[in-house]
């Protein structure tokens, strides 16, 4: 936590939320917890001012306005931009860049110690990721039409069926998710010159876990490297 000493004494900070569909924005769904998310971060300090956009997820544009004005007023008050969580701010590379050039400070809530390489690396990483599951599930659905499956089975629109498939992706895709971050990041160290000892306490000092949810050592380093490096 980069926060300055709490008594009157605390930097300055302007919120930035983001909800991906205007449903969201008007149920405030997604909302409340990222709002919550940032007062636990602040230690239950409000911020200055709060800043939304609503946006769909599906767009691909870097039009947000609500951003741009937050920016603006973190630099006129010498603030600090607050989001609550990296990938709800941009899974665009551009997007992240244009951030960073505005040389206006911000932390992520889930990542207060991330460098701004660190934060780019991530952003690259979900943008690719993104466009290959876009890919991927086109493919798929391709060959399926192509073989005479009839597409939307009934079958597996039951409730329970839809509770079940929802957990295990939610647990699938939250792994996976931190073995690529944990991934990108360790390739980026070690070609830097880095240890994989060094990796590891860096790893653990951002927080990340293993897959069975325990702190990095040298092995699980080791192995990750040997799966995510291209150059192997």
């Amino acid at each position: 936590m980069l926060l300055n000493q709490i008594n009157g004494k605390m930097n300055r900070y302007i919120a930035y939320y983001r909800v991906s569909t205007s449903k969201q924005g008007v149920s405030g769904l997604g909302l409340s917890a990222q709002r919550t998310t940032v007062l636990s971060y602040l230690h239950g300090y409000k911020p200055i001012e709060e800043f939304t956009d609503i946006e769909s997820g599906t767009k691909r544009g870097n039009n947000r306005e609500n951003l741009k004005a937050a920016i603006n007023r973190a630099k006129e008050l010498n603030a600090i931009l607050v989001i609550a969580k990296l990938d709800r701010l941009a899974r665009n590379v551009r997007f992240i860049t244009t951030l960073m050039e505005s040389q206006v400070p911000f932390e992520a809530c889930d990542m207060p110690h991330a460098s701004p390489i660190t934060i780019h690396i991530f952003a690259a990483l979900a943008e690719h990721e993104a466009k290959l599951i876009s890919e991927r599930t086109k493919s798929a659905l391709a060959e399926k039409k192509r073989l005479g499956f009839k597409l939307g089975n009934p079958e597996n629109l039951t409730t329970d069926a839809i509770k079940v498939g929802k957990v295990v992706r939610m647990k699938n895709a939250h792994t996976n998710e931190n073995n690529r971050k944990a991934g990108a990041l360790i390739v980026s160290l070690r070609n830097s010159g880095n240890s994989f000892y060094q990796i590891a306490i860096e790893l653990n000092s951002l927080g990340f876990k293993t897959r069975r949810d325990c702190s990095f050592k040298i092995m699980q380093v080791q192995r990750l490297y040997n799966r995510y490096n291209k150059t192997a």
